[in-house]
Protein backbone atom coordinates (compact mmCIF):
# COMPACT_ATOMS: atom_id res chain seq x y z
CA UNK A 1 0.00 0.00 0.00
CA UNK A 2 1.43 3.24 -0.88
CA UNK A 3 1.11 6.42 1.44
CA UNK A 4 -1.82 8.96 0.72
CA UNK A 5 -0.58 11.45 -2.43
CA UNK A 6 2.47 9.06 -3.26
CA UNK A 7 2.57 8.05 -6.53
CA UNK A 8 1.43 4.47 -7.92
CA UNK A 9 4.24 1.66 -7.43
CA UNK A 10 4.14 0.19 -11.01
CA UNK A 11 4.96 -3.45 -11.27
CA UNK A 12 8.08 -4.81 -12.86
CA UNK A 13 6.56 -6.63 -16.06
CA UNK A 14 7.30 -10.13 -15.89
CA UNK A 15 8.38 -9.79 -12.68
CA UNK A 16 6.02 -11.75 -9.53
CA UNK A 17 7.58 -11.26 -6.41
CA UNK A 18 10.41 -8.75 -5.28
CA UNK A 19 12.60 -9.60 -2.50
CA UNK A 20 14.45 -6.69 -0.88
CA UNK A 21 17.31 -7.94 1.12
CA UNK A 22 18.63 -5.02 3.44
CA UNK A 23 20.89 -4.66 6.93
CA UNK A 24 20.83 -1.74 9.38
CA UNK A 25 24.74 -1.51 9.08
CA UNK A 26 27.55 -3.54 6.88
CA UNK A 27 29.71 -5.81 7.68
CA UNK A 28 26.96 -8.46 7.97
CA UNK A 29 27.09 -10.58 5.14
CA UNK A 30 24.00 -9.14 3.83
CA UNK A 31 25.56 -9.52 0.13
CA UNK A 32 26.26 -13.39 1.01
CA UNK A 33 22.50 -13.62 1.81
CA UNK A 34 21.30 -11.89 -1.34
CA UNK A 35 23.57 -14.15 -3.78
CA UNK A 36 22.99 -17.41 -2.30
CA UNK A 37 18.68 -16.50 -1.86
CA UNK A 38 19.06 -16.41 -5.33
CA UNK A 39 20.64 -19.15 -6.63
CA UNK A 40 18.97 -20.88 -4.09
CA UNK A 41 15.61 -20.24 -5.20
CA UNK A 42 17.13 -21.13 -8.44
CA UNK A 43 18.18 -24.41 -7.07
CA UNK A 44 14.29 -25.09 -6.43
CA UNK A 45 13.01 -24.32 -9.55
CA UNK A 46 12.11 -20.84 -9.69
CA UNK A 47 12.66 -18.40 -11.92
CA UNK A 48 15.20 -16.08 -10.03
CA UNK A 49 16.79 -12.67 -11.13
CA UNK A 50 19.25 -11.15 -8.69
CA UNK A 51 19.83 -6.62 -9.09
CA UNK A 52 22.83 -5.48 -7.16
CA UNK A 53 21.54 -2.10 -5.66
CA UNK A 54 24.67 -1.23 -4.02
CA UNK A 55 25.90 0.70 -6.03
CA UNK A 56 29.10 2.18 -3.98
CA UNK A 57 30.39 -1.26 -2.99
CA UNK A 58 29.10 -3.98 -5.59
CA UNK A 59 30.41 -7.29 -5.19
CA UNK A 60 27.84 -9.60 -6.91
CA UNK A 61 29.83 -10.04 -9.79
CA UNK A 62 33.13 -11.10 -8.03
CA UNK A 63 30.47 -13.57 -5.29
CA UNK A 64 28.56 -14.37 -8.50
CA UNK A 65 32.25 -15.30 -10.30
CA UNK A 66 30.80 -13.11 -13.82
CA UNK A 67 32.22 -10.04 -14.94
CA UNK A 68 31.37 -9.37 -18.24
CA UNK A 69 29.49 -6.24 -19.99
CA UNK A 70 26.09 -6.45 -20.75
CA UNK A 71 24.80 -6.12 -23.94
CA UNK A 72 21.70 -3.68 -24.63
CA UNK A 73 18.76 -4.57 -27.33
CA UNK A 74 16.79 -1.86 -28.80
CA UNK A 75 16.68 0.50 -25.69
CA UNK A 76 16.58 -2.75 -23.00
CA UNK A 77 19.61 -3.58 -21.48
CA UNK A 78 20.05 -7.21 -20.98
CA UNK A 79 20.67 -8.82 -17.65
CA UNK A 80 24.17 -11.45 -17.43
CA UNK A 81 23.09 -15.19 -16.40
CA UNK A 82 24.73 -16.94 -14.64
CA UNK A 83 23.82 -20.48 -12.21
CA UNK A 84 20.35 -19.99 -14.17
CA UNK A 85 20.16 -16.57 -12.44
CA UNK A 86 20.04 -13.33 -14.17
CA UNK A 87 22.07 -10.58 -12.81
CA UNK A 88 22.83 -6.72 -13.35
CA UNK A 89 25.01 -4.68 -10.89
CA UNK A 90 26.84 -1.60 -11.02
CA UNK A 91 29.99 -4.08 -11.00
CA UNK A 92 29.38 -4.43 -14.43
CA UNK A 93 29.07 -1.14 -15.62
CA UNK A 94 32.14 0.08 -13.58
CA UNK A 95 34.35 -2.51 -12.79
CA UNK A 96 37.68 -2.23 -10.71
CA UNK A 97 38.18 -0.26 -8.01
CA UNK A 98 37.15 3.27 -9.46
CA UNK A 99 35.08 4.70 -6.69
CA UNK A 100 31.44 6.00 -7.51
CA UNK A 101 31.04 9.84 -6.34
CA UNK A 102 27.33 9.97 -7.02
CA UNK A 103 24.49 11.85 -5.51
CA UNK A 104 21.02 11.60 -5.08
CA UNK A 105 19.68 12.32 -8.21
CA UNK A 106 21.92 9.82 -10.07
CA UNK A 107 21.63 7.14 -7.95
CA UNK A 108 17.78 7.27 -8.39
CA UNK A 109 18.15 7.16 -12.18
CA UNK A 110 20.51 4.80 -11.76
CA UNK A 111 18.22 2.42 -9.72
CA UNK A 112 15.30 3.16 -12.20
CA UNK A 113 17.72 1.83 -14.95
CA UNK A 114 17.79 -1.43 -13.27
CA UNK A 115 14.60 -1.49 -12.44
CA UNK A 116 12.52 -0.72 -15.44
CA UNK A 117 15.70 -0.82 -18.09
CA UNK A 118 16.80 -4.18 -18.23
CA UNK A 119 14.77 -6.97 -19.90
CA UNK A 120 14.48 -8.83 -16.46
CA UNK A 121 11.88 -11.34 -18.47
CA UNK A 122 9.42 -13.59 -16.30
CA UNK A 123 10.55 -14.61 -12.76
CA UNK A 124 9.06 -15.80 -10.32
CA UNK A 125 11.20 -13.29 -7.54
CA UNK A 126 13.46 -10.55 -8.31
CA UNK A 127 15.73 -10.55 -5.19
CA UNK A 128 17.40 -6.77 -4.56
CA UNK A 129 20.60 -6.62 -2.99
CA UNK A 130 20.26 -3.17 -0.88
CA UNK A 131 23.13 -1.11 0.19
CA UNK A 132 23.68 -1.39 4.19
CA UNK A 133 21.56 1.77 6.47
CA UNK A 134 18.73 3.95 5.63
CA UNK A 135 19.48 6.23 3.14
CA UNK A 136 19.01 7.51 -0.66
CA UNK A 137 19.08 4.55 -2.67
CA UNK A 138 17.18 2.34 -0.41
CA UNK A 139 14.21 5.43 0.30
CA UNK A 140 14.32 5.35 -4.08
CA UNK A 141 13.63 1.54 -4.80
CA UNK A 142 10.92 1.53 -1.88
CA UNK A 143 9.34 4.21 -3.04
CA UNK A 144 8.98 3.11 -6.33
CA UNK A 145 8.87 -0.72 -7.14
CA UNK A 146 6.12 -2.91 -5.76
CA UNK A 147 8.53 -4.41 -3.16
CA UNK A 148 6.74 -7.59 -2.08
CA UNK A 149 8.43 -7.78 1.14
CA UNK A 150 11.87 -7.03 2.35
CA UNK A 151 14.63 -9.48 4.62
CA UNK A 152 16.63 -7.84 7.05
CA UNK A 153 20.26 -9.67 7.69
CA UNK A 154 21.70 -8.92 11.28
CA UNK A 155 23.99 -11.05 13.67
CA UNK A 156 23.96 -11.92 16.94
CA UNK A 157 25.89 -9.21 18.22
CA UNK A 158 23.71 -6.05 20.23
CA UNK A 159 25.90 -3.91 17.90
CA UNK A 160 24.53 -5.40 14.86
CA UNK A 161 20.76 -6.01 16.37
CA UNK A 162 20.40 -1.97 17.12
CA UNK A 163 20.97 -1.63 13.47
CA UNK A 164 18.89 -4.27 12.45
CA UNK A 165 15.77 -2.75 14.55
CA UNK A 166 16.60 0.55 12.53
CA UNK A 167 16.09 -1.13 9.41
CA UNK A 168 12.96 -3.12 10.69
CA UNK A 169 12.10 0.63 11.56
CA UNK A 170 12.55 2.06 8.22
CA UNK A 171 10.34 -0.71 6.31
CA UNK A 172 7.53 -0.08 8.75
CA UNK A 173 7.63 3.41 8.08
CA UNK A 174 7.65 3.36 4.11
CA UNK A 175 4.50 0.61 4.29
CA UNK A 176 7.31 -2.22 3.00
CA UNK A 177 6.21 -5.99 4.47
CA UNK A 178 9.12 -7.63 6.55
CA UNK A 179 9.51 -11.10 5.70
CA UNK A 180 11.79 -11.89 8.68
CA UNK A 181 14.92 -10.95 9.98
CA UNK A 182 17.50 -13.69 9.54
CA UNK A 183 20.63 -14.31 11.34
CA UNK A 184 24.03 -14.39 9.86
CA UNK A 185 27.15 -16.18 11.60
CA UNK A 186 24.93 -17.11 14.20
CA UNK A 187 27.56 -19.77 15.47
CA UNK A 188 30.56 -22.00 14.47
CA UNK A 189 31.37 -25.38 14.48
CA UNK A 190 34.98 -25.82 14.95
CA UNK A 191 36.63 -28.01 12.18
CA UNK A 192 38.52 -29.65 15.10
CA UNK A 193 37.14 -30.52 17.89
CA UNK A 194 32.94 -30.07 16.68
CA UNK A 195 32.24 -28.14 19.12
CA UNK A 196 29.74 -24.96 18.51
CA UNK A 197 31.16 -21.96 18.91
CA UNK A 198 28.91 -18.47 19.38
CA UNK A 199 31.60 -16.07 18.07
CA UNK A 200 29.28 -13.07 17.88
CA UNK A 201 27.10 -14.61 20.82
CA UNK A 202 23.73 -16.38 19.95
CA UNK A 203 20.25 -15.84 19.56
CA UNK A 204 19.98 -12.03 19.46
CA UNK A 205 18.06 -12.56 15.62
CA UNK A 206 14.97 -14.32 17.19
CA UNK A 207 14.79 -12.76 19.91
CA UNK A 208 14.65 -8.75 18.22
CA UNK A 209 11.89 -10.44 15.82
CA UNK A 210 10.03 -11.62 18.81
CA UNK A 211 10.28 -8.66 20.10
CA UNK A 212 9.64 -6.87 16.71
CA UNK A 213 6.46 -8.95 16.05
CA UNK A 214 8.24 -9.85 13.10
CA UNK A 215 8.92 -13.92 11.50
CA UNK A 216 12.44 -15.24 11.90
CA UNK A 217 13.74 -16.68 8.87
CA UNK A 218 16.52 -18.74 10.77
CA UNK A 219 20.21 -19.09 11.54
CA UNK A 220 23.31 -19.14 8.95
CA UNK A 221 26.44 -20.66 10.38
CA UNK A 222 29.76 -18.78 10.23
CA UNK A 223 31.24 -21.23 7.81
CA UNK A 224 35.14 -20.52 6.56
CA UNK A 225 33.26 -22.16 3.00
CA UNK A 226 31.10 -19.20 2.68
CA UNK A 227 34.04 -17.11 2.55
CA UNK A 228 35.88 -19.23 -0.15
CA UNK A 229 32.53 -19.65 -2.14
CA UNK A 230 32.31 -15.97 -1.89
CA UNK A 231 35.62 -15.17 -3.01
CA UNK A 232 35.65 -17.80 -5.77
CA UNK A 233 32.43 -17.04 -7.13
CA UNK A 234 31.11 -20.26 -6.49
CA UNK A 235 28.19 -19.68 -3.87
CA UNK A 236 27.94 -22.13 -1.03
CA UNK A 237 24.01 -23.04 -1.45
CA UNK A 238 25.13 -25.09 -4.52
CA UNK A 239 26.52 -27.84 -2.38
CA UNK A 240 24.17 -29.67 -1.01
CA UNK A 241 25.78 -30.49 2.25
CA UNK A 242 27.66 -27.37 3.24
CA UNK A 243 24.72 -24.66 1.65
CA UNK A 244 21.97 -26.64 3.46
CA UNK A 245 20.83 -23.61 5.38
CA UNK A 246 21.09 -21.06 2.91
CA UNK A 247 18.61 -23.80 0.49
CA UNK A 248 16.27 -23.90 3.52
CA UNK A 249 16.34 -19.93 3.88
CA UNK A 250 15.24 -19.71 0.41
CA UNK A 251 12.43 -21.81 1.04
CA UNK A 252 11.20 -20.09 3.85
CA UNK A 253 11.57 -16.88 2.28
CA UNK A 254 9.70 -17.66 -0.80
CA UNK A 255 7.15 -19.23 1.55
CA UNK A 256 6.63 -16.20 3.10
CA UNK A 257 6.58 -13.89 -0.11
CA UNK A 258 3.81 -15.45 -1.07
CA UNK A 259 2.23 -15.72 1.96
CA UNK A 260 3.04 -11.43 2.32
CA UNK A 261 1.25 -11.23 -1.64
CA UNK A 262 -1.49 -12.84 -0.69
CA UNK A 263 -2.70 -10.69 2.36
CA UNK A 264 -1.39 -8.01 0.43
CA UNK A 265 -3.86 -8.74 -2.41
CA UNK A 266 -3.64 -10.31 -5.72
CA UNK A 267 0.20 -10.11 -6.93
CA UNK A 268 1.14 -8.81 -10.39
CA UNK A 269 0.67 -12.07 -12.89
CA UNK A 270 4.14 -12.90 -14.48
CA UNK A 271 2.53 -12.63 -18.26
CA UNK A 272 0.95 -9.52 -17.96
Amino acid sequence: MNPPGAPPKLPIPGVKYLIAVGSGKGGVGKTTVAVNLAVGLGALGLRAGLMDADVYGPNVPLMMGINETPMAHGDRIQPLDQYGVKIMSMGFLNPGDKPLVWRGPMLHSVIQQFLRGVDWGELDYLVIDLPPGTGDVQLSLIQTAPITGAMVVTTPSDVSLEDARKAVAMFHQVRVPILGIVENMSYLDCPHCGVRIDVFSHGGGKRTAEQLGVHFLGELPLDPQVRVGGDSGNPIVLKPAEGAAYLDLARHAAARAEEVASQEGPSFDITD
